[in-house]
């Protein structure tokens, strides 16, 4: 899966997209901000909401994220990140995607 460009986004925000977590203190929703590509692997960046569905705080979550090409109603795998160089690659193309949208509002 490609990146999401910024104008995509939007139009994706008008119907906010959701994944649930299941973590060891339990289950956390998340709405998805966008999907990445990095070295030609998929990422996807997750903000963590609160009951009413707010943001709940600033904090922004990355996992590796696959589809299963031959069921697109299959629901897609979410991966841990491993390496600190990889976490890095990630960030560091959210943070460039983060600049596109500022530079699209201008």
């Amino acid at each position: 899966m490609s990146e999401f460009k910024p104008e995509d986004f939007e139009q994706e925000m008008d119907e906010e997209m959701t994944v649930s977590l299941e973590l060891d203190e339990g289950t956390v929703v998340c709405s998805i901000l966008t999907i990445l590509e990095v070295d030609g692997r998929d990422y996807i960046a997750l903000q963590p909401m609160d009951d009413e569905g707010n943001a709940a705080s600033d904090e922004v979550w990355f996992y590796g994220y696959s589809e299963n090409p031959d069921d697109p109603n299959e629901e897609p795998e979410l991966r841990n990140i491993e390496s600190d160089e990889e976490y890095e690659k990630v960030f560091d193309k959210f943070d460039e995607y983060l600049d596109n949208l500022e530079f699209e509002d201008m």
